[in-house]
């Protein structure tokens, strides 16, 4: 797993301490959703994204380096990945996952493996 994988890469636009939440999120083919939370801790810096009717209501861990850019004017965030492939990463529980270790190796694994 890549480890810069979860950080916010420098050409993102991302300034730390910024508040992303209610940002709309959208992949390289479409919008998949509204930023429910986001971290920026160093080495986990993630958005969860809520999908509101487009996966069925289900929420997904984006890791931030997947984060290409923010247009904090239209607090829009394009995501280097298609809406199919955020469909089909690891199922996220947000009660569960949001800090598991595993849980983002796993994902990290994933993403790593399926480039836009």
């Amino acid at each position: 797993m890549s480890s810069d994988m979860w950080g916010y890469q420098p050409t993102a636009g991302y300034t730390a301490g910024s508040s992303l939440i209610g940002y709309k999120v959208e992949a390289t083919d479409g919008s998949i959703g509204k930023v429910d939370k986001h971290s920026d801790d160093v080495g986990a810096s993630h958005l969860v994204v809520d999908t509101g009717v487009w996966i069925f209501g289900k929420h997904v861990l984006i890791p931030a380096g997947l984060v290409s850019g923010i247009d904090t004017a239209a607090e829009t965030i394009y995501v280097d990945r298609t809406k199919e492939q955020i469909k089909n990463a690891p199922e996220f529980d947000k009660d569960k996952h949001a800090e598991d270790a595993g849980y983002h190796e796993q994902l990290g694994g994933y993403y790593g493996s399926h480039r836009a």
